[in-house]
């Protein structure tokens, strides 16, 4: 059985000339994908005008909360006592949003009363993952 939980989160998406732009964003986790966070975007938050969600490790938001975290695509670091920076890099372009770091904290609480830090399904995490690397193969 799927447990999810959602949150909606209020951001302050940093642009150019160091202008914040406040953003609704809603982050989601699922027993279905357990080492994953989810992060939905509105389209109005989109350089294309559509919905996007990062997708990214749990482990990484929590480390990402005490001390900066990531390489590549995501990066997570506290930017003062109370804010949360995450991060986004595409093709496209750059993504720097700052988030309340008390949400963030709520958030992966929350999924860890889903399932605990250490008590992911690997076996499933493997299958699905096979699976879907050799479907129709």
């Amino acid at each position: 059985m799927d447990t999810s939980i959602e949150q909606l989160t209020h951001a302050r998406l940093v642009t150019a000339g160091d202008r914040e732009v406040p953003v609704s964003t809603v982050l989601r986790y699922s027993t279905t994908d357990p080492l994953a966070v989810f992060v939905d975007f509105p389209a109005e938050a989109a350089l294309d005008g559509e919905e996007v969600t990062w997708t990214f490790a749990r482990s990484l938001l929590d480390q990402g909360l005490r001390a900066p975290a990531g390489h590549g695509d995501v990066r997570i670091w506290p930017y003062d006592r109370t804010r949360t920076v995450l991060e986004f890099h595409s093709p496209y372009g750059l993504a720097l949003l700052q988030f309340p770091a008390a949400a963030l904290r709520r958030f992966l609480v929350r999924s860890y009363e889903v399932v605990a830090a250490g008590g992911e399904d690997m076996a499933t995490v493997v299958e699905r993952g096979l699976s879907a690397l050799f479907d129709g193969v």
